[in-house]
């Protein structure tokens, strides 16, 4: 991921702000694992269809939305969303922006691994209220 957000850089040098959010696996309740799924023919494409959304409504010279799949245990990274505009409100903006509709609205299917098993997860109330303020 380093050498995404780094090659992002050098690609946006010009820009006033570049942004970066990386989100990783939490342990919380005890958690051993994180597993991420997806049906490429719909995530790709709606990922590209945030990233435009976001670089018009915030004015950004770049859009990087990086989410990995697989297995993934705590401490590991899942995300990695990064923005460059001429002003950091709108690029701090902007990143908070893709990052709730990641959480709330996205094309992932996740299950976590416990002690007894692996369950499904979903957004909680408060990730769908994040989403709401942008609407």
């Amino acid at each position: 991921m380093g050498e995404a957000l780094a090659s992002f850089n050098a690609a946006y040098d010009q820009a006033g702000a570049t942004v970066a959010f990386l989100g990783k696996v939490r342990p919380d309740g005890g958690a051993r694992a994180l597993e991420l799924t997806h049906y490429e023919p719909l995530t790709l494409p709606a990922m590209n269809t945030l990233a435009a959304e976001a670089s018009a409504r915030f004015s950004l010279s770049g859009v990087l939305v990086w989410h990995r799949i697989g297995v993934l245990t705590p401490g590991q990274p899942i995300v990695l969303v990064s923005t460059a505009a001429a002003h950091r409100r709108c690029a701090f903006d902007a990143v908070d922006f893709l990052m709730d509709h990641l959480k709330s609205a996205a094309w992932f299917w996740k299950r976590e691994k416990r002690a007894d098993g692996w369950h499904w997860i979903e957004p909680r109330a408060a990730d769908y209220a994040d989403l709401n303020r942008w609407k």
